[in-house]
């Protein structure tokens, strides 16, 4: 049986095109070839210490959006990290095969330790031992993942390869999928899309506020007037253009970009176009859901109930392995 596993934190209350391009649209393409285990990672998020308020409501609006975006209770598992403690249990066991020189070079620590040095904390640099137990936990075969998280993977599979050295085979070796989009950039053109950086598009967002929001996007910075010849090169507008509009509708676009026979106006409206109609049926899902909070609740009852399931067989298996007594399930 192929499995997948794959996370999203709660850090904010829903997610962007960057999240839904890179990541939650892929999800939901898998649904028709694997048995799909997601999970939104609230143990994840605590290394940056969120509010609790918050963090609680993040927790509901974003399975609202990835319930909105497609992700089918009928055909895959949708849970909250938290409500399945084997989880934190199998984390620490696996921590314990893990060496500290694999979890030095993990650059991701090192990135988000200079961006947050008043809170580099021992959470944030033992996460891609948590992540390793989030896909060992249900004997996840595949993880679909973006550039950026190759390495974490890769250390995934050293960590079960180190378990499997000491204690014999328990876990599959996780694959990697990559994602088909790669770093989505934010409307600054500089960095990758971020909530945190204000320069991202919400998945949730009405049709005015992402024309306002494009029409502030950086395009071709040395198109100082309309009349000026563009490249479609430098330009993150027509990046974004690759994820939303038709092959034949790009040609177009390109021709007068170079050309001077399109403005960025022109461009930005037909991108517009694109976006909403994605993001509009959305929206207007997301909108019934949350009218009805009990079926929210009850999706991720039901999946951690499930969830549970499958963790409890695999914990009996390790414990078995380590010589751990058993317990009670």
């Amino acid at each position: 049986m192929k499995r997948i596993f794959s996370g999203i934190q709660p850090t904010t209350d829903g997610f962007h095109l960057g999240n839904y391009l890179g990541a939650v649209r892929n999800w939901v393409e898998l649904q028709d070839e694997y048995d799909c285990v997601f999970c939104v990672v609230d143990l994840h998020a605590l290394t940056i210490r969120p509010d609790p308020a918050t963090l609680r409501s993040n927790v509901h609006k974003l399975t609202i959006a990835l319930l909105a975006a497609g992700i089918d209770p009928e055909r895959s598992l949708l849970f909250v990290q938290s409500e399945v403690h084997e989880h934190a249990e199998l984390a620490w066991i696996l921590g314990c095969v893990t060496q500290l020189g694999d979890l030095n070079r993990m650059t991701q620590f090192k990135d988000k330790s200079e961006q947050n040095q008043g809170n580099v904390n021992a959470g944030l640099y033992t996460y891609p031992v948590l992540q390793t137990a989030d896909i060992a936990l249900y004997r996840a075969t595949h993880v679909p993942v973006g550039e950026d998280q190759v390495q974490h993977l890769e250390l995934a599979r050293e960590i079960i390869r180190r378990f499997h050295f000491v204690y014999g085979e328990t876990f599959p070796e996780p694959q990697v999928i990559l994602s088909k989009a790669p770093r989505v950039l934010g409307l600054d053109g500089k960095t990758k899309m971020s909530k945190s950086k204000d320069n991202y598009i919400g998945i949730g967002e009405d049709p005015d506020t992402i024309m306002k929001k494009l029409r502030s996007a950086v395009t071709d910075p040395q198109r100082l007037r309309r009349s000026d010849p563009g490249d479609p090169k430098v330009c993150n507008i027509w990046n974004l253009h690759q994820f939303f509009t038709s092959e034949e509708k790009r040609e177009e676009i390109y021709e007068g970009c170079v050309s001077a026979g399109i403005g960025c106006v022109d461009c930005k409206k037909i991108l517009w176009e694109g976006i909403t109609k994605v993001t509009e049926p959305i929206r207007e899902r997301a909108a019934r859901l949350e009218a009805d909070p009990a079926y929210v609740n009850a999706v991720l009852a039901e999946g951690a109930a499930k969830a549970r399931a499958i963790a409890r067989e695999t914990m009996g298996d390790v414990r078995e392995a380590t010589g751990l007594t058993k317990g009670e399930g």
